[in-house]
């Protein structure tokens, strides 16, 4: 049983370095600058090529101690069995994909991920990989969708930004039935709401950046291996990742394909302020969470707005689901606006929120989607994957709720 399973998650990881041993009793782990790292003979630095020799280090791309202390305190918190850190969420997300996929798989996505996700699935079609998207709320859906190529499924807890919530525990016994690989992204509710692992997820994917950081000061993402995937059936497994244990040779190759050979490296400096960002994880989920459910009821209320998917009110399609699963609401929401045409205007006006791309900040963040981060996947696309022209992402900070709710007061006031 691990420490996660003993105590909470903010003693977890407030003590997880000190724990693991640090110098002169520190009690974070120190940020190693160092490029290279010398070894004590040529058998050694040998043994970490060949990956016969464990805990040593020999070039910052494929780690250093500072990102290896980083991975350890998420591998926690996950209920995992090893993490691999990104320079960010894409490029994990970009690692899995490269990695073990090759030309003629077949994946199965949520139709309802994060525009970028959406992109990068698209140019995965170009390198032969088939793609198809589909309404994750029943697993049915995916079940219609698989193929003899399949290989993975693909799907984010709450999406991003239209908040649905896929049947994640329906598709994790599908996928446990059919030998696939589950990919979770636990960026929106993180550890700190859900955990993958409970629904059989074999891989969990989290943009750093976002939730787990929290003070849009760094960029990071990471790979988790949960430990529930049979990795010895995998076909896309190389010849050369089978020599060692089973349950490491699919995050063994996403470090050394992906990492290493593609160089999305996450830096000391960054997984050090992502490291101390995350000893307040709990404390900012719950008051962002607490404070997304009150404008979410305030919004709903208001005679301007048509409409507010959060999963916290009653109305949202998949509210009994979220109750069942997580252990809170994130942060995330979205509203329109009967008349789509006054959405800048009303944006323009407000005060506290700003107009800003990205999530999980400690200030609330609105942008107006479908013309910001959904643009490229035009008219059609945006349709087929329920982002219409007027719908607005809310990231919630850490104002007073009621320096918010006043601020969209006087706002609405001012549309007339």
């Amino acid at each position: 049983m691990s420490k996660t399973d003993k105590q909470g998650l903010s003693t977890t990881i407030v003590h997880r370095d000190r724990r693991a041993g640090m110098e002169y009793g520190a009690l974070r782990a120190p940020v190693h600058n160092s490029v290279q790292y010398g070894l004590e003979s040529v058998e050694d630095l040998i043994g970490i090529f060949q990956g016969s020799k464990k805990g040593g280090f020999n070039y910052a791309r494929q780690g250093t101690p500072t990102t290896a202390a980083l991975e350890a305190k998420i591998t926690e918190i996950e209920h995992g069995i090893g993490t691999v850190c990104f320079a960010t969420g894409m490029g994990a997300i970009a690692a899995i994909f490269l990695s073990l996929l090759k030309a003629g798989d077949h994946i199965v996505s949520s139709r309802h991920v994060f525009g970028n996700t959406n992109s990068l699935l698209g140019t995965l079609r170009q390198f032969g990989v088939e793609v198809s998207m589909v309404d994750m709320a029943s697993a049915d859906s995916v079940a219609a969708a698989l193929t003899p190529a399949t290989r993975m499924v693909f799907v984010e807890t709450i999406a991003n930004p239209g908040t649905q919530i896929a049947d994640l525990q329906g598709i994790g016994q599908l996928c446990q039935a059919h030998d696939l690989v589950y990919v979770v992204d636990n960026t929106i509710t993180s550890a700190a709401l859900f955990t993958p692992a409970s629904v059989g997820a074999s891989l969990v994917v989290n943009s750093l950046t976002k939730t787990l950081a929290g003070h849009g000061a760094a960029l990071g993402g990471a790979v988790t291996d949960t430990g529930l995937f049979d990795w010895s059936a995998y076909p896309n497994i190389a010849d050369d990742y089978r020599k060692g244990p089973a349950a490491q040779q699919g995050l063994t190759q996403i470090r050394k394909k992906a990492l290493r050979d593609m160089g999305a490296s996450l830096s000391s400096e960054h997984a050090n302020l992502i490291s101390i960002g995350m000893e307040t994880l709990a404390l900012r989920v719950g008051h962002c969470s607490n404070t997304a459910q009150q404008l979410a009821e305030y919004l709903e209320a208001h005679p301007a707005v048509r409409k507010v998917s959060y999963p916290g009110l009653p109305s949202h399609p998949q509210y009994q689901r979220a109750r069942e699963l997580f252990r809170g609401n994130a942060w995330l929401l979205s509203f329109e606006l009967y008349d789509a045409a006054q959405t800048n205007t009303l944006l323009n006006t407000l005060q506290v929120p700003i107009k800003a791309t990205g999530l999980g900040d400690t200030r609330t963040l609105v942008i107006p989607v479908a013309s910001t981060i959904f643009w490229e996947a035009g008219p059609e696309k945006r349709k087929e994957m329920d982002i219409p022209d007027g719908m607005v992402r809310v990231s919630v900070g850490l104002e007073e709720v009621g320096d918010l709710i006043a601020d969209f007061e006087q706002a609405f006031a001012c549309l007339g």
